[in-house]
């Protein structure tokens, strides 16, 4: 084999990564955020999981894309490893599509797929026609890029180095291992696949050896979903293990069925007799296809195998029931009178963990570490979550037969939650400020720290105190909320004027003086969401006790 015929074989792989990349990244521009979406509302359905996952894999044309998706959703407690696992069964039969497609010789056509995907993308100003483009113009590269690497592998078949090498392959292990490194650094099944594919047809390899070189490219294609839950939490890395699990026992369930029965490979190739590369892309999608209908009803010791090699810790037991609904759970069985008060009880158990991401917000600003400001993003992710599974189960209380009285609580408790949902929004905030101020290097003078720890005391007690007078409407208490609110306001008027007083003596860092009137400005408001929540479900005479916009 000459340097031009390596080259040319190099060449001919790089345009079908290439053009592999380009028609992905057209798909999910063209469908914009539906794809996520979709996969975001995958139901706990695992039959409706895997067409989620088979039908977005075959629009991007990447299980690996589908699975990183995944792994972020789980991660972000979008989506649990019940329904992960439906969708990577479904990215692993999608994801053969590519080899099926390829298996067609229209290299006769390719040049024109390329002129017309590159006029529309280039001379177009519609977006999606420009997207669309874009599609074609890689489906174009892909197929040019199979056709430069038929070409350049015809002097292989010469080559007895290469040959040699191919004949050890012809121990199954061997061709599986191999698959596996091959697949982890093209860091795509399907790409492999269709290199088998095309050695397969120039006849450099056997279909018995490319059956098993399948089978390992099942395994490592895997790779970058391992990388992309590196930075994952624990139970984004339980779905990269998760897929792990799924196509290690793939390759063991397939390696004992084709030799116990190889009338299965008989019959695969008697699809197909005269053509290898279909025979190849026709394994690939049934060796899914069986994979995926073996797996399916044991998929709960898959997550509970995860579960083990990941185990599952205190405080994720505590992330996943904050991240539940509690009391809310039988709204519509209940009478009414029952329904509201365990509404009621749902929404002061929000609070109670919006608070105590406030309470963790302000000891991470005054106390700064990396696990602490991890910690409140977590609760906060954690408070958006409840908020909306409250805010659906809310939606049921409207059907039930519910006085006038009622109706007005079930409004005010529906405000209540906003406010819940803005104290949380506020710990964020003062995360970040404490994170500007370390990257920047700036501080703060003692008497500002000093003056801002008074302040948030007096926000905390009154953030506290509203949800114990919310709880038990108990508005025997609103004089001391009052009180502290009103503290609060004071600390506000004192501070600034301190702070002013600061930078006129040049005592302050600009950018810790930025960050101080930030702060004052999110504790004075979290005082008012204290003394909205305090008054939510009172009886108001007038508007006087109307809950402040903040």
């Amino acid at each position: 084999m000459s340097i031009v015929e390596v080259f040319s074989l190099l060449g001919g792989v790089g345009l079908f990564l290439f053009g592999m990349t380009i028609m992905s990244a057209g798909l999910k521009n063209a469908c914009g955020d539906k794809l996520q979406t979709i996969l975001e509302h995958a139901t706990k359905n695992k039959l409706i999981a895997i067409a989620v996952g088979l039908g977005m894999t075959i629009l991007v044309q990447s299980s690996s894309a589908t699975d990183v998706m995944v792994i972020g959703f789980v991660n972000s407690g979008l989506m649990n490893l019940g329904q992960a696992i439906g969708v990577i069964m479904g990215a692993n039969i999608g994801t053969t599509i590519t080899a099926q497609i390829t298996a067609f010789n229209i290299s006769t056509f390719t040049p024109l797929l390329l002129f017309a995907g590159a006029i529309m993308y280039l001379f177009m100003k519609n977006d999606f026609v420009k997207h669309v483009g874009s599609v074609i113009m890689g489906f174009g590269m892909l197929f040019q890029g199979i056709t430069m690497m038929k070409v350049a592998i015809q002097p292989l078949s010469q080559s007895e180095g290469f040959v040699s090498f191919l004949s050890t392959l012809n121990n199954p292990a061997l061709a599986i291992l191999f698959g596996i490194a091959f697949t982890a650094l093209l860091q795509s099944s399907s790409s492999s696949t269709v290199i088998f594919q095309a050695f397969a047809i120039q006849g450099l390899l056997s279909y018995n050896v490319a059956v098993y070189l399948v089978i390992g490219a099942a395994i490592g294609s895997v790779t970058p979903n391992l990388l992309a839950s590196l930075t994952a939490n624990r139970n984004g890395k339980r779905a990269a293990i998760l897929n792990l699990l799924f196509n290690v026992f793939r390759a063991g369930i397939l390696v004992a069925l084709i030799n116990i029965f190889p009338i299965i490979l008989t019959g695969i190739q008697s699809l197909s007799p005269s053509d290898v590369g279909r025979q190849v892309a026709n394994t690939h999608t049934i060796f899914a296809i069986i994979a995926v209908l073996v797996e399916l009803p044991f998929t709960n010791k898959l997550i509970w195998l995860a579960e083990k090699i990941v185990p599952v810790l205190p405080e994720e037991n505590q992330q996943l029931e904050d991240r539940s609904l509690i009391y809310m759970t039988q709204m519509t069985k209940v009478p009414a009178p029952v329904a509201l008060r365990q509404t009621q009880r749902e929404i002061t158990r929000m609070g109670h963990i919006a608070a105590d991401n406030l309470k963790r917000a302000l000891d991470c600003f005054f106390n700064y570490s990396t696990s602490k400001a991890a910690s409140v993003r977590s609760h906060e992710e954690s408070v958006n979550i409840l908020n909306h599974l409250i805010a659906d189960a809310m939606v049921d209380l409207r059907s039930l037969d519910l006085s006038p009285e009622n109706m007005r609580r079930v409004s005010m408790m529906t405000i209540a939650v906003t406010d819940i949902e803005r104290l949380s929004d506020h710990a964020e905030n003062i995360v970040e400020y404490i994170e500007q101020m370390n990257a920047k290097k700036a501080e703060m003078s003692e008497a500002a720290r000093k003056e801002l720890l008074d302040m948030s005391q007096d926000a905390l007690d009154a953030v506290y105190l509203a949800l114990d007078i919310f709880e038990k409407d108990d508005y025997s208490k609103l004089d001391q909320i009052e009180i502290l609110e009103q503290h609060v306001d004071d600390h506000e008027k004192d501070l600034i004027n301190n702070h002013i007083e600061r930078i006129m003596n040049s005592m302050c860092n600009p950018l810790g003086g930025v960050i101080f009137s930030d702060l004052v400005t999110d504790l004075e408001r979290c005082s008012d969401h204290a003394i909205n929540l305090a008054y939510a479900l009172k009886e108001r005479p007038s508007e006087l006790d109307a809950p402040k916009l903040v």
